[in-house]
This record gives C-alpha cells, sequence and structure tokens, in this order.
C-alpha cells in the first residue's frame, strides 16, 4: 500500500503543485514584459521546481518502488498528477499570469507557515527551507498585483479580469479529503480550513490597495488533487515530458 499511501499522495501534492507552477513560469523565459521582469519569472520558477525536487524526493523514497523525482515528474500520466487546479492554468497575459501567481503564492505561504510545525521532521525541514523563498514570491506577486491594479485604465481592467476569471479555481486550495485528514490526525499536517481566514484576509487588503473589486461568490472548480485535470495540463506535460518519454533514460 505504499504506493497510494495518504503521505505518499500528500508528498506529490505538495511535489506537484511546485513542478507544474515552476513549469508555467518557465514558459515566460524570453518572452516577459521586460528583461528584469523575464529574470525575476525565470527565478521564482527555479525557486518552485527546486522545492518540487525535495517533496518528490521524499515522495519516492515513501513509495519504496525505486522511483526518484525525475521519474516521478517525468513518466507519469496527466491522471496521476495532484496538483491543484489552478497552477496548470495557462498565463495568458501577464495580468493572468499574476493573479494567479498572487493566489498561489499567498497559499503556499501560509500553508508552509503551518507545516513547519508539522510532526513529520522531513515534511518539517523542506517547509524550512522552502518558506524564505515563498516569503519573497508572495510579496513580489502582491506587488504586481497593485501595480497593474492601481496602474493604468487598461492595466486595471485586465488585473480585474484575472482576478475574476481565476477566482473559481482558489477554492480547491481550502478543499479537504481522506488524504488531508489521515495526515491530521497524525499531526503531520493541519486543517486547509484554517488557511481561509489568513487567505481571504490578505487577498482583500492586496486588492483593495490595487483599487480592484473583490470576486463575488461563485461555484469553485476541483478534482485535481484526485487526478481529475483540465485538458490544459496534458498539452503541459506533453512538452514537459517529451525528452525524457522519446528517449527514456537520457541524461545530460
Amino acid at each position: 500500500m505504499s504506493s497510494v499511501g495518504p503521505l505518499f499522495q500528500y508528498l506529490l501534492r505538495l511535489g506537484d503543485n511546485c513542478l507544474i507552477m515552476g513549469q508555467r513560469l518557465s514558459e515566460w523565459c524570453g518572452h516577459g514584459p521586460a528583461l528584469e521582469e523575464d529574470l525575476a519569472l525565470t527565478n521564482v520558477a527555479l525557486d518552485l521546481i527546486g522545492q518540487a525536487r525535495m517533496w518528490l524526493s521524499y515522495a519516492g523514497e515513501v513509495e519504496g518502488a525505486g522511483r526518484n523525482e525525475d521519474q516521478l515528474a517525468f513518466l507519469r500520466d496527466a491522471g496521476d498528477f495532484r496538483n491543484v487546479l489552478l497552477v496548470e492554468q495557462p498565463n495568458g497575459n501577464f495580468a493572468e499570469t499574476v493573479a494567479r501567481q498572487f493566489f498561489f503564492d499567498t497559499w503556499h505561504y501560509f500553508l508552509l507557515r503551518d507545516l513547519l510545525r508539522s510532526a513529520n521532521s522531513r515534511i518539517a525541514e523542506v517547509a524550512e527551507k522552502s518558506i524564505k523563498e515563498v516569503t519573497y514570491h508572495v510579496r513580489r506577486s502582491a506587488d504586481w498585483v497593485v501595480r497593474l491594479g492601481d496602474g493604468t485604465r487598461e492595466s486595471h481592467a485586465k488585473m480585474q479580469v484575472a482576478v475574476d476569471t481565476l477566482w473559481s479555481y482558489t477554492g480547491e486550495l481550502f478543499a479537504s479529503d481522506s488524504v488531508d485528514e489521515a495526515l491530521q490526525e497524525q499531526g503531520v499536517s493541519f486543517a486547509l480550513t484554517g488557511l481561509r481566514e489568513p487567505w481571504f484576509a490578505h487577498v482583500r487588503s492586496v486588492l483593495d490597495e490595487a483599487t480592484l473589486t473583490f470576486p463575488a461568490e461563485a461555484w469553485m472548480q476541483r478534482g485535481g488533487k484526485q487526478g481529475v485535470h483540465t485538458e490544459h495540463l496534458g498539452y503541459m506535460l506533453a512538452q514537459m515530458q517529451f525528452l525524457q518519454r522519446a528517449y527514456p533514460g537520457a541524461q545530460w
């Protein structure tokens, strides 16, 4: 049962969120709106992929089937990924990338803050290493929300549309299932509902500063944590995994 145990599944969720978000951001390399931002997006992507390596490496150890982080990243099909739907959404325009990043970064920060207290020392150690980078990520994405929201008429309009469009993917961030509940009982993780209040408070304060309207209640998309994804993930994996699929075992 090690391959389907709750700890393994939870580690996949942590790793896949970082991996897929990092891959999305890496798609901006060479296409950023300014040279400095092009480099900044790439650096954030590298941070997240580095975090993904730590989570997936540990997941491979827990699974005990001989798979390392590279095999978990490049040799799983879309239905085997456990990331939330938010992170696999296309980059779109820069405002859409900023909104997606801001929603995720804010949640990611509060999640890691809780995991610093995890009864699993390995998880606590990775959280401690990661939160330093994520503290910068959340500050940076919030700054961009304000710059665009309180900028020109056009940037304000695009930022508002981006916030409204991606809002329906935020509910999954706080949705628990049997995997979450099993680890909460062990003190390995903590109730996701506990992240909702600080997340909403921070998001609301930033949107207010950005002169943006807080989204109305909406039906929330979910399923990514259980392997039910949008079509976007399959297209992304076709690119991300091509080399390893075409040349199995290839190494630099």
